[in-house]
């Protein structure tokens, strides 16, 4: 069974926690990552990693001294992520809201970039403030939190949270997806 069916099936049975039926376009995640500066960054997070196809466009350009922590809460997806072999990614099977203890246990104090796929118009209203919020401290002072989504529905979340977002479109994706990008300042 290939990639793309697995992660249908997945999608359909956990839409709640997946947020979609597909993973993204290559187009997708070069435009997230597209908006890393990897010359500086050293500590990057990725939230919602799912089977791991941002983390493949993620690791490639890494400097060799980073660290990419990926956080998936679903094991059928994390078995994947486990799979790839490099030294500088760490798996955390657990939710984003607990981010600061990981960064703590990896000796990191602020991470650069957070990439996230997770689906915050599906979560309950709560739980996705506090995972902004923890993501808020865990970032450094002029670090982006950049998020995929299919609609502009919680862009006002990203608002009040972070105060400031930009919004890029990538239309070669199923669905078309939206690039919310917010600068802690």
């Amino acid at each position: 069974m290939t990639q793309k069916i697995r992660y249908f099936q997945e999608g359909l049975k956990n839409i709640r926690t997946v947020g979609t039926i597909s993973r993204s376009s290559p187009f997708l995640c070069r435009k997230m990552v597209g908006l890393v500066d990897f010359e500086k960054a050293r500590s990057i997070a990725e939230l919602g990693a799912g089977d791991g196809v941002i983390t493949r466009h993620i690791l490639p350009p890494m400097h060799p001294d980073a660290k990419l922590l990926a956080f998936e809460v679903l094991p059928q997806m994390s078995e994947h992520l486990h799979k790839i072999e490099d030294p500088r990614l760490i798996v955390v099977e657990d939710s984003a809201e607990n981010i600061q203890a990981y960064l703590k246990k990896e000796g990191i104090d602020q991470v650069d970039y957070i990439l996230s796929a997770i689906p915050f118009v599906m979560l309950p209203q709560e739980l996705g403030l506090k995972i902004l919020r923890a993501c808020r401290v865990a970032l450094r002072p002029g670090g982006l939190f950049i998020q995929v989504h299919y609609s502009l529905l919680a862009k006002k979340l990203y608002e009040e949270v972070f105060g400031n977002v930009r919004i890029y479109f990538e239309p070669i994706n199923i669905p078309p997806a939206f690039v919310l990008v917010s600068e802690k300042r």
